[in-house]
């Protein structure tokens, strides 16, 4: 794949400037997601079940309903995803102490190890740096 480079100076100039800073940051998001999009199926996981993985993994144990509205689903979605998960073996359920009614979602250690592999797949590459001089710097 060949590198690519956007580099996005922010400035205080006029209007202007913002639209064209703008446009350059949507653009590099673009090929930022797109590049991660493709990284992230090498996973084995739906963009679905990662995202969840990723939420409980780095939130720490949440509820059903908590681990929907961060990831915008309904309940009934979640309980699928997570389900899924779970049958992976990279998520289980456990009581909460304080509330014996609640379920929380938390990650095993297989869970954990799936995103930290994927992660040496993309950082490495993938950084962005604001420096002195207020530039944004994407670089692959």
């Amino acid at each position: 794949m060949p590198k690519r480079e956007a580099h996005v100076a922010l400035s205080d100039g006029p209007a202007s400037d913002a639209a064209t800073l703008a446009d350059q940051l949507h653009s590099a998001a673009i090929h930022l997601l797109r590049t991660l999009r493709k990284e992230d199926d090498s996973s084995g996981l739906s963009a679905p079940r990662l995202s969840a993985l990723s939420v409980v993994v780095f939130g720490g144990p949440l509820t059903l309903g908590q681990l929907a509205r961060a990831e915008q689903v309904r309940p009934p979605t979640m309980t699928r995803i997570v389900t899924g998960l779970e049958k992976a073996g990279l998520v289980r359920r456990i009581g909460d102490p304080r509330d014996h009614r609640l379920t929380r979602i938390q990650a095993t250690a297989k869970g954990q190890r799936v995103l930290a592999e994927g992660r040496p797949q993309v950082c490495p590459w993938c950084w962005v740096t604001l420096d002195g001089g207020h530039r944004v710097v994407v670089r692959r």
